[in-house]
């Protein structure tokens, strides 16, 4: 095995699983994270040899991630079908911490993939305006905007589900 295989199945072992988590957040289903990861690792792979900085993989990591997730959305490739109704699918009274984190879960689910994309970001990865935006190569105003309205589509939501 080279070096360079050496040091990218150390960097897979050591990032994968949180990648993993952070794919799940933004797609909602662990198969399609699984795939998102190993599809954001594959593109690593082939340009692993050019990169120059590996302190700063996993930035690097992350905003591939983000963009085969919503290049993904744009293409279309991926429909979201739902098996089963609605009604049956909704978990009941919620009575304690696992409980509300499925109901946050699903509610996440259903914010658009950009707002999304800044709430995973933002609040579950603590990354700040300015790193959000250099991952997303859009503008600290529109982090903000966007985190603005899907913390509003997830208030939504999550009113929704209390008054169910």
């Amino acid at each position: 095995m080279s070096d360079r295989d050496a040091a990218f199945e150390a960097y897979f072992a050591a990032r994968s699983d949180a990648m993993r988590g952070t794919a799940y957040l933004l797609c909602g289903d662990w198969h399609r994270a699984e795939d998102l990861v190993q599809q954001t690792f594959t593109k690593l792979y082939l340009v692993w040899r050019r990169i120059q900085r590996h302190e700063a993989m996993d930035s690097y990591t992350r905003r591939t991630l983000l963009r085969t997730f919503l290049s993904e959305r744009r293409r279309g490739w991926f429909r979201h079908e739902s098996v089963g109704s609605a009604d049956t699918d909704r978990p009941g009274p919620s009575s304690g911490l696992a409980d509300e984190r499925l109901v946050l879960l699903e509610a996440l689910a259903k914010v658009p993939p950009r707002q999304r994309a800044v709430l995973v970001l933002r609040y579950w990865e603590d990354q700040s305006v300015e790193q959000t935006a250099e991952l997303l190569e859009c503008s600290t105003g529109n982090v903000k905007s966007q985190a603005a309205r899907g913390l509003a589509t997830l208030r939504g939501l999550l009113e929704e589900e209390r008054v169910r």
